[in-house]
């Protein structure tokens, strides 16, 4: 059946989110368990409680609008996540790992960012402004939450993966 609106296509994008949030929180542990870096650990581990709050934003909205979010598999998180699953496979010295496992936790959050950013900008074009409202402050934590994850790249996690003498001239001061 064709959409013929944009609030249904809202919908979708709405259940295609729950569907990422849901996929994200079976993730978000294993992340956290392969993490070497205590900082990065904690992170992970902070993400999944927001992660579980945000699937319950998603579920308030989908109240709202009178409709059930589940049903739906959201590929593109489906293929993040297995593509994070493959970063944990790999023999990677403990370090490395660490900046890999943040990579690919930051293509999730960018995936987020632009989800969240247009289902945002199509409540708030149908007036549903709570509905709007609950979707930008999940989208400030998930923009916050990738400021975190670069920070920790930049000020830690990169700079160990880098051999001594390797990278942009800086020097391994043992951080």
């Amino acid at each position: 059946m064709a959409m013929k609106s944009l609030k249904e296509l809202l919908v979708e994008c709405l259940k295609d989110l729950y569907s990422a949030e849901n996929q994200l929180v079976k993730a978000l542990p294993k992340m956290a368990k392969a993490a070497t870096s205590p900082d990065l650990r904690a992170g992970f581990e902070q993400h999944l409680e927001q992660t579980r709050g945000h699937a319950e934003r998603l579920e308030r909205i989908g109240e709202q609008l009178g409709t059930s979010l589940k049903g739906k598999k959201c590929v593109a998180m489906e293929g993040l996540v297995e593509e994070g699953k493959e970063v944990m496979q790999e023999d990677m010295e403990p370090r490395v790992l660490d900046a890999a496992l943040i990579a690919a936790a930051q293509k999730v959050e960018h995936y987020e960012i632009a989800s969240y950013g247009t289902a945002r900008e199509w409540a708030e074009q149908l007036g549903l402004n709570e509905a709007a409202e609950l979707l930008q402050e999940t989208l400030d934590e998930e923009k916050a939450t990738d400021e975190k994850l670069t920070e920790l790249a930049r000020e830690k996690v990169n700079e160990e993966a880098t051999p001594t003498g390797a990278g942009n001239g800086r020097k391994n001061q043992g951080r």
